[in-house]
């Protein structure tokens, strides 16, 4: 009955996608940014659809169960901080801008190189940011339908393509809606239905009044406060949050849209920790057979509840697989591949060269999601891999005159490198074991994780500074010289 009721929500979430097309009406603005037409209302849904997806969810909930309140709570916080200083210092001054990708940005501040830098870094990383979201859902498919979690995967690719490739930035709008509805009444349900049912508990030590779990290393205080800096900063330089700012259809509109998504990601999400609290105690033994969301779903909550929360679940993650699809194809089109040339108009050309180029990005996010089968963690080193290399230019390149491409270049370098390589020779990442790139050895151990964190962002912002205050400031054009040389019949001439 679950999964029945699921997949009639699926039904109408594809509907609403293929609906989409009709919006897009064979224009490429229409199809990347949606015309630059989303109000305040809608733009707000579509920022935090990233944190009520199945990936954030269930990492939530499930570094609440294990690890605390503050494990689990780090991420929609972090997230909230993040669209908060968007709105604070950047959505308007974006929007202005008139660009269509957050590369476009470097490219007029550095140069191409540095737009080719942030480029590939930007789709790097979200291709790991859209390979958390097929392990939720693949893990959903494997819960509760029987299905092989790498059948599952392979099943979800073709679906979110099909939607995507016909709607664009429409088709986030039409399925973001639909899931925003349904996710609401869910958790709001979910949360009564504890509240006055099992009611909330918590294991001693992990509630919200365990503090150690801000203070003491070794209860992970480390790991929660990089997993709060790594999200609330690395998450400001997200390509899909950027072109949802871009999408805006004023600077004004763009700003309070992150202020009302902060605010409901504050209001909808931070309480799923209490939830996952009292599941500890609801499901008992049971937690082992799978994400603790999905059990105390599919064993324990009544059938309407389950369906409701898992079909806001699924909507929420096609739609941010959906925005991660077309963000990192319209960058690989227009700042790396540069289709069309370096003015490229929004032509026939660009929206099917987007198309095509979704097609390696869905296969790099399904190997990621079959090497790397963790929920929640896949979102944190996305930003993570940000925060050590694009974030430091990115916020000193708005509001300091000093730096060039040369800082950049620094900044990126030393922070990224740092951070790689404390990555492989950490035997865990974010308290979970590094199964995708470890090199066992004696030098690093796990008392490391999230330290690192700190030391990629320090070390980038120490180089950027450095070169930037090293090097000349790049030298500007200077007006030309008016010569009072005046033959006859004719003006002073510049030269």
């Amino acid at each position: 009955m679950i999964i029945t009721g699921v997949a009639v929500c699926l039904v109408v979430l594809l509907g609403a996608g293929f609906y989409s097309t009709r919006k897009v009406r064979g224009d490429t603005g229409n199809f990347l940014l949606a015309g630059r037409s989303l109000g305040a209302p809608i733009l707000a849904v579509l920022l935090m659809s990233q944190v009520i997806d199945s990936n954030a969810t269930l990492g939530s909930a499930d570094l609440a169960a294990g690890f605390g309140f503050w494990a689990g709570a780090a991420m929609p916080l972090g997230i909230a901080l993040s669209v908060l200083l968007v709105g604070l210092f950047f959505a308007k001054k974006l929007r202005a801008t008139g660009v269509v990708t957050l590369p476009e940005y470097f490219a007029k501040r550095f140069g191409r190189g540095t737009e080719i830098t942030a480029s590939v870094l930007t789709v790097g990383s979200f291709g790991i940011l859209l390979a958390g979201n097929l392990v939720a859902l693949g893990y959903l498919l494997e819960y509760f339908v029987g299905l092989d979690y790498t059948v599952a995967v392979l099943i979800l690719i073709p679906f979110v393509l099909a939607y995507t490739m016909a709607g664009g930035m429409f088709a986030s709008v039409y399925t973001g809606v639909v899931q925003f509805a349904i996710m609401t009444v869910g958790i709001v349900s979910l949360l009564a239905w504890v509240g006055f049912g099992p009611g909330f508990s918590a294991p001693e030590g992990l509630g919200v009044g365990g503090l150690g779990q801000l203070t003491d290393p070794a209860q992970g205080a480390a790991i929660n406060w990089a997993t709060l800096v790594a999200l609330g900063l690395g998450n400001i330089v997200a390509i899909d949050l950027m072109q949802r700012v871009f999408s805006a259809k004023s600077p004004h509109a763009a700003q309070r849209a992150c202020f009302s998504a902060a605010t409901g990601i504050l209001l909808l999400c931070v309480p799923l920790s209490f939830v996952a609290l009292a599941a500890v105690s609801i499901v008992g033994d049971s937690a082992v057979d799978g994400p603790i969301l999905y059990v105390l779903l599919g064993e324990y909550a009544p059938k309407w509840l389950s369906i409701l929360v898992l079909s806001g679940l699924v909507t929420a993650s096609l739609t941010t697989i959906s925005g991660v699809l077309l963000s990192t194809a319209t960058v690989l089109v227009r700042n790396l591949f540069r289709v069309g040339g370096e003015h490229a108009a929004m032509s026939s050309d660009v929206m099917r060269a987007t198309r095509l180029c979704m097609l390696p990005m869905a296969a790099f996010g399904a190997i990621v999601a079959l090497r790397v089968p963790q929920t929640g963690i896949l979102l944190t080193l996305t930003f993570d891999l940000l925060l050590a290399s694009l974030v430091v230019p990115f916020i000193l390149g708005l509001f300091w005159k000093r730096g060039d491409a040369r800082a950049v270049a620094a900044a990126a370098i030393c922070g990224i490198g740092v951070r790689v390589g404390f990555f492989v020779l950490t035997p865990t990442i974010y308290g979970v074991d590094n199964t995708l790139l470890y090199i066992p050895n004696d030098l690093v151990t796990a008392a490391a994780d999230g330290w690192t964190t700190f030391l990629g962002g320090i070390v980038s912002l120490v180089a950027y500074v450095t070169v930037a205050l090293l090097t000349r400031p790049a030298s500007q054009p200077q007006p030309p010289v008016v010569v009072p040389v005046v033959a006859p019949g004719r003006q002073p001439v510049a030269v």
